[in-house]
């Protein structure tokens, strides 16, 4: 991490205890650590990223972190998203930038934080940027549980589904299965007053009916900046990913 001449950029990796499909999953032992502990120590390695810390949920979060020395904060429990979470965060610390890096990414690669933050460096008019990685993998196509993202020519979001976008009317187009179809990366940089507006947004019809937030941004004329990347990140939402992970890391 560094100081940059553009202001102060603060990485938070929001940390929820009460998972609804793996409760506690975000302080499990991975390689002697705890699962959240290693998405912050990637986050650490993005050089224009000023300074790190977790926003935690639950005391529990906070006392698993202690022997590690991890810049912990203990927010409130009853945030729905973890984008509000860090809301509260960024109204306690100053910042021009909040990142948020998922705590159940122990494999977030730091360039590919730094490149999701240099678009709000490089262009005034982008409110919050993400990333996106090509699909490789025919599964993930028909997959709701795989986010999909088309941009406009300029690297801009123009929408994110679950469903297959974009859809392919003619059959000898997809019987070429074009490379189109792109998985949207669960990593964000906002400016920190857009951030604190949009969680103050009541949801938006499409965000309720996708259970998307990022629409949100979209429906009410907000920019969102895309960025490519070979990330493909190994969220961890059941047992088995952490056994994922754990094969990957415990090398």
């Amino acid at each position: 991490m560094k100081m940059g001449s553009t202001g102060k950029i603060l990485t938070v990796v929001p940390a929820r205890y009460a998972s609804s499909r793996f409760p506690g999953k975000i302080i499990m032992p991975v390689a002697g650590k705890p699962l959240v502990l290693h998405a912050y120590e990637r986050a650490q390695e993005a050089t224009l990223v000023t300074d790190v810390l977790i926003a935690a949920d639950d005391p529990r979060i906070v006392e698993a972190l202690k022997p590690f020395g991890a810049r912990v904060v203990l927010t409130r429990a009853d945030h729905p998203s973890g984008t509000d979470r860090i809301a509260e965060v960024a109204e306690q610390f100053e910042a021009d930038i909040i990142v948020n890096v998922q705590g159940d990414e122990p494999l977030i690669h730091g360039e590919t934080i730094d490149a999701c933050i240099r678009p709000l460096l490089d262009d005034p008019e982008v409110d919050m940027s993400t990333a996106r990685v090509l699909i490789t993998d025919p599964a993930k196509i028909a997959n709701t549980n795989v986010v999909k993202v088309v941009c406009d020519g300029r690297g801009r979001a123009l929408y994110f589904s679950r469903e297959p976008i974009p859809h392919i009317r003619d059959a000898e187009e997809r019987a070429q299965a074009p490379a189109c179809y792109w998985e949207h990366v669960g990593l964000y940089a906002y400016r920190r007053d857009f951030l604190l507006e949009f969680a103050r947004i009541p949801q938006t019809p499409l965000e309720r009916l996708e259970k998307l937030e990022q629409l949100r941004a979209l429906e009410t004329g907000h920019r969102i900046a895309v960025i490519d990347t070979d990330y493909e990140g190994v969220g961890v939402d059941t047992p088995e990913d952490l056994e994922r992970v754990r094969a990957i890391l415990e090398i």
